[in-house]
């Protein structure tokens, strides 16, 4: 109803209106996913789950759900955000949120992320690509990478499970912080924060498809900048968090976690269900740029096993050098 108003209005006032519904998509979308977040992260607590393994999988996924929820909403009528959306996150993640992290406090890194988690967000990059240049994301794509993140999960949780004993036994004798409240409040939490989220992606989806039209740009660069960008607050809030409180492991994870999530739960999921047809355009440039900070990221997390602040500004400047390129792409051509 809001943009069939809009549309009769003058140019100027439209845009303008749009990029305020636009801020407020983002601003339900960050409510919403600190609210899982935080929900997420408490209930792991309570229920004493090695704080790794929270990062790879439970902050993960509640803090891919405005990816998640935001790409849904794009699948079925604007599949070029949905897929920029996509790239554009995890491009956010890799540059942005770990460029800020490490330049705040250096990152130190478990051995296991270096020696298996990232060659398997490495896999499942090259993965999606394939699929994505070959035919686009289909439902047999899509139900593959479904398929690959439930076997990731079982991953997870068998390797924690064969975990160091003692380090089990702090965890399950440790205090829980009064912080966490109870496991209803976390519950809570997480269903208003799915709420919020889902009216945010509505809202963000509609009116960031409108604007691209109203400045002729396509929606897989709003989808790769303003959107993407956008979804990743809640990375950002919880891998800042994690480092202000000497979690480095936990951002790391979150990091990794999340980039393969965005790959498998919402590449998957959305190609499963509507299905995200050849974006060629995005693969040319925004791809190749994603792959080659992963491998960034393995050779960072390999020769010291620590992100410095150093290296942590160099990503960053390589992030921002991609989306001005991007936009130098869209507007100076």
């Amino acid at each position: 109803m809001f943009l069939t108003f809009l549309s009769s209005t003058s140019l100027n006032l439209s845009v303008l209106a749009l990029s305020g519904l636009v801020l407020l998509g983002l601003v339900s979308l960050c409510y919403g996913g600190g609210l899982l977040t935080r929900g997420a992260v408490d209930s792991a607590i309570l229920l004493r789950i090695d704080p790794l393994v929270v990062g790879l999988t439970v902050v993960s996924i509640a803090t891919s759900m405005p990816e998640f929820t935001a790409s849904l909403m794009a699948g079925g009528t604007n599949p070029g955000m949905a897929m920029g959306n996509i790239l554009g996150s995890n491009l956010a993640n890799t540059g942005l949120i770990l460029g800020v992290a490490a330049m705040l406090s250096p990152l130190s890194i478990q051995l296991r992320l270096i020696a298996r988690e990232v060659p398997v967000l490495i896999f499942v990059t090259l993965l999606f690509g394939f699929f994505a240049v070959s035919s686009g994301i289909g439902r047999v794509e899509g139900f593959l990478l479904l398929g690959l993140m439930v076997l990731y999960l079982f991953y997870v949780v068998y390797e924690a499970r064969r975990g160091d004993p003692e380090a089990k036994r702090k965890l399950s004798e440790g205090a829980v912080p009064e912080e966490c409240g109870s496991i209803l409040g976390a519950f809570t939490a997480i269903a208003l924060g799915a709420l919020f989220l889902t009216l945010g992606a509505d809202v963000l989806v509609q009116s960031g498809a409108e604007l691209a039209l109203r400045l002729g740009v396509n929606d897989a660069f709003i989808g790769l900048t303003v959107i993407a960008v956008g979804t990743s607050l809640p990375e950002l809030a919880a891998s800042v968090s994690a480092v202000r409180a000497g979690q480095g492991d936990l951002c790391a994870g979150n990091i990794i976690g999340s980039n393969l999530f965005n790959l498998l739960l919402i590449g998957g999921g959305v190609g499963a269900l509507t299905g995200i047809p050849l974006e060629s355009g995005l693969l040319r440039f925004e791809y190749f740029s994603l792959l080659f900070l992963s491998f960034i990221l393995f050779w960072f997390f390999r020769t010291g096993h620590t992100v410095s602040r150093k290296e942590g500004g160099s990503v960053l400047f390589l992030y921002f050098a991609i989306v001005f390129a991007t936009a130098c792409g869209q507007f100076c051509f």
